[in-house]
């Protein structure tokens, strides 16, 4: 099996409304001189940080953790003996794989692999 790689994608926080994730996204905005992108469930600040508008995955958030193949990552993790929740799996219009979450927390954090060329 080929080399798969990872690197930080993004944090993702959990919010209890709108609100909260727009004063959290903005602050991360306004100390590292990101832009604001609000979308329908999150806030982002840049790439780097996501505000969730209600709590999502975890009981802190998330993290993401980019790839560039999802497939070859879920196998990869999976023969580590990591387990993979495929319920989270998400497709895109392609049929290809571009997030699923781990079924393991760490420190408060879930975390998934999203699909980062």
């Amino acid at each position: 099996m080929a080399e798969v790689s990872y690197e930080l994608a993004h944090i993702g926080i959990n919010t209890e409304n709108e609100d909260e994730a727009v004063a959290v996204a903005s602050l991360f905005a306004q100390i590292f001189k990101l832009p604001i992108k609000n979308g329908r469930n999150s806030v982002y600040a840049g790439s780097a940080a996501e505000a969730l508008k209600k709590p999502g995955k975890g009981r802190l958030g998330h993290i993401g953790m980019g790839t560039p193949d999802c497939e070859a990552a879920v196998k990869d993790l999976e023969s580590r003996g990591f387990e993979v929740d495929m319920s989270t799996a998400k497709y895109n219009a392609d049929g290809k794989l571009y997030v699923v979450y781990l079924k393991q927390e760490i420190g408060g954090f879930a975390v998934h692999i999203v699909c980062k060329p």
